[in-house]
């Protein structure tokens, strides 16, 4: 027998009385609480919820241990066309579970209607084969709870994949590759931080479903873009030690990064869950309460809004949907160590049906009030594909974005030279200086820009100059996914090559695209691999290969002699140039093209005179000049720029100039600053930069 327990908290939680279960679903007519033997298989015992408050269903199970395993049936109408979708048929598992039991496998007994017509109520009991939560203990705080620890300056981003990190690493015990503790491993973090990386950009870890679609065909959705369980770490990441668990095993991951100074974030997906549209399978939310849970749309309230294209939406405006979001974040940074968040397709969490996006929407407001969440790094993808989706610039103060402006421009200025996408150096100018039209209003600092040339949805560095055309064949989708507008450039062979001169050409691009990266003003993100030259043989949508596809490869990294190590040790010399350069991290907005006279930075032609309109429109190159007060105390700086097909000689401001870094091998001297003339020559496609 349950007693009545209480409606706080949500979820189950342990304590020397019992457990107490609570769960929101305000237009239920009532909840059973079922119970199960250890391997979830086999239902043991069924008791009723006694008690509603406020929405909250409630009771308290005095026998109850951690461990135990439990799901939920809910009682209610089936009225699909009235957005109720109630089966007790169907158990449900507890969006609060810490620990999940199962994994969807695209039964059609995972619907809740009839397979046969969509109106209708499955009557078949999925019981055996559905999600459960395990009752985990109070989880022991990380030895450094979360909390942002770079200076917004400082930080260079480096976004991975756990598995693909690690799944191939020669370095990393075998048992551990592909997992959390893979990822604390030394010889991994010791990559990193000699890299230059400050903070770790996870994609997903929450648990996660796989379409039924992709499981038809062998595939998993390995990218993670499917969340289900939004407080239990994804398990297919843990090693399985004994001793361990899937979050012990992350907190002591989180704890590793912490031991090295640097950041851990985490791709979350708050926008949709794994229930997919209409048609979909009712693995919780849908079961629970599903006009609570989801935007519905107004017309037809059997259908889900679809500003995600994943065939739901959360609605983050009704406050119990809000609190689960509030308290999985909460959960995240203060019970597993996370220091900030990555909001997959954030404009979502800021909509109303009515009203659009709005940036001081109550999830905005309830994160800048909270004394935890508000002191997180806070990162939106700031786009989705609902009307008038594209938000660029528009989140509020302290929030970074992902800038997919700052991508094209210098993809158009390098790649695309003479061809559809090109763009100019005033397009360049605006981008390297962290794109003030949109980032520079109410107090916002240019550190806002996250600035990328690749990202987990799209080519690698590797094959953004080794391919035109997507090759994504292996997906399923007949090549018709992931976009076919790449900004990309092949260098005359499409894929691989052993054409000197071409793969020479496709080096000294990709160089040139990583300095411009990590020089510019803003905050730089990474995608882990491009310093290996990794490729995904022209897949730009490899969401899921969960196979050597994605996973780095890490033969050769190690010989110091050979491409790997060079493309390393050249990511390195970049962030550690960044370091030393302070305008380039400086929190005062550059102007680009400003007004000759203006204090601090100069736009210069290559003979040294400041750039016209037609330069700034026609031009392939210029000088980025540093002076006085915008030296931040480091010297003067000075960035020479040749976009174009041929060898350009800049004439350089007065001053003791010393070359140290160049993209063109040729002219590149390492660590040893080489002392620069009245002038010096810079090749085509290439970047020289210099101090005094």
């Amino acid at each position: 027998m349950l007693s009545p327990g209480t409606p706080f908290p949500l979820g189950a939680t342990p304590s020397p009385q019992g457990i107490n279960f609570a769960i929101s679903a305000p237009t239920a007519e009532a909840i059973d609480l079922c119970l199960f033997d250890s391997t979830g298989r086999n239902e043991q015992q069924r008791l009723r919820l006694p008690k509603c408050t406020d929405g909250v269903w409630h009771g308290l199970l005095p026998a109850g241990r951690e461990g135990l395993v439990y799901g939920y049936r809910v009682h209610g109408p089936w009225a699909p066309r009235d957005g109720r979708r109630f089966n007790s048929a169907k158990l449900l598992l507890d969006p609060y579970a810490r620990e999940i039991v199962g994994r969807y496998d695209g039964s059609d007994l995972f619907l809740g209607h009839d397979p046969s017509n969509p109106d209708r109520r499955d009557a078949r009991d999925n019981g055996t084969v559905a999600l459960k939560a395990r009752v985990t203990a109070s989880a022991m705080a990380p030895a450094s709870p979360g909390q942002a620890r770079i200076a917004c300056g400082d930080r260079v981003l480096y976004e991975l994949h756990v598995r693909g990190q690690t799944r191939l690493h020669p370095g990393v015990p075998a048992a551990l590759r592909g997992t959390y503790a893979g990822l604390a491993e030394p010889a991994v973090l010791d990559h990193l931080q000699r890299l230059g990386i400050t903070t770790l950009s996870l994609m997903p870890v929450q648990h996660r479903a796989d379409e039924q679609r992709l499981l038809a065909m062998d595939l998993s959705n390995y990218w993670g873009y499917n969340t289900i369980g939004w407080f239990a770490p994804e398990a297919r990441y843990w090693s399985g030690r004994p001793g361990t668990t899937p979050a012990s095993e992350f907190r002591a991951m989180a704890d590793a990064v912490h031991a090295r100074g640097m950041e851990l974030v985490i791709d979350v997906v708050y926008n949709h869950s794994a229930e997919s549209d209409e048609l979909g399978p009712t693995l919780s939310l849908r079961g629970i309460d599903n006009a609570l849970y989801y935007h519905l749309r107004e017309d037809n309230r059997a259908l889900y809004e679809n500003w995600t294209g994943t065939g739901n939406c959360l609605n983050l405006g009704e406050p119990r949907v809000l609190q689960l979001v509030m308290d999985s974040l909460r959960f995240w940074a203060c019970e597993m160590g996370v220091d900030g968040f990555r909001f997959d397709l954030a404009p979502v969490l800021g909509r109303d049906a009515k009203r659009g996006f709005d940036p001081r929407a109550p999830f905005f407001a309830a994160i800048a009030q909270d004394p935890v969440l508000s002191r997180t790094l806070l990162i939106a993808e700031p786009w989705d594909i609902g009307p008038g989706g594209y938000r660029l610039g528009e989140f509020p103060p302290g929030w970074l974005e992902w800038n997919d402006r700052f991508r094209d421009t210098q993809r158009g200025l390098w790649l695309r030279q003479g061809r559809d996408g090109a763009a100019s150096l005033g397009d360049f100018a605006h981008r390297f200086t962290a794109s003030s039209t949109q980032f520079a209003h109410r107090g916002r600092a240019p550190a806002a820009s996250v600035n990328f040339i690749t990202a987990h949805d799209g080519f690698t560095l590797r094959d953004l100059v080794s391919y035109e055309e997507r090759h994504n064949l292996a997906n399923g989708e007949n090549n018709r996914d992931g976009h076919a507008h790449n900004l990309s450039n092949n260098c005359g062979v499409e894929g691989q090559s052993d054409d000197a001169a071409v793969l020479a050409r496709r080096s000294r691009l990709q160089r040139a695209l990583q300095a411009v990266l990590l020089l510019s003003q803003g905050t730089p993100m990474l995608l882990a691999g491009d310093e290996l030259g990794h490729s995904q043989q022209g897949n730009n949508n490899a969401y899921c290969q969960d196979n050597e596809t994605t996973w780095l490869a890490w033969i050769g990294a190690s010989d110091p002699a050979g491409d790997m190590a060079r493309t390393s040790d050249f990511v390195a010399r970049l962030t550690a140039l960044r370091r030393e350069a302070g305008p380039l991290r400086s929190t005062r907005w550059w102007p680009a093209a400003p007004p000759e006279g203006t204090p601090g930075i100069r736009w210069l032609r290559p003979d040294g005179q400041p750039m016209t309109p037609d330069d700034w429109h026609a031009g392939t190159a210029l000088a980025i000049f540093f002076e006085g007060a915008a030296a931040e105390d480091s010297g003067a700086w000075l960035v020479l720029v040749n976009a174009g097909a041929d060898t350009v000689n800049f004439t350089l401001p007065q001053g003791a100039w010393r070359g140290c870094l160049s993209t063109d091998p040729a002219h590149d001297q390492g660590t040893s600053p080489e002392p620069l003339g009245a002038t010096a020559e810079v090749t085509f496609s290439s970047i020289r930069v210099a101090r005094t």
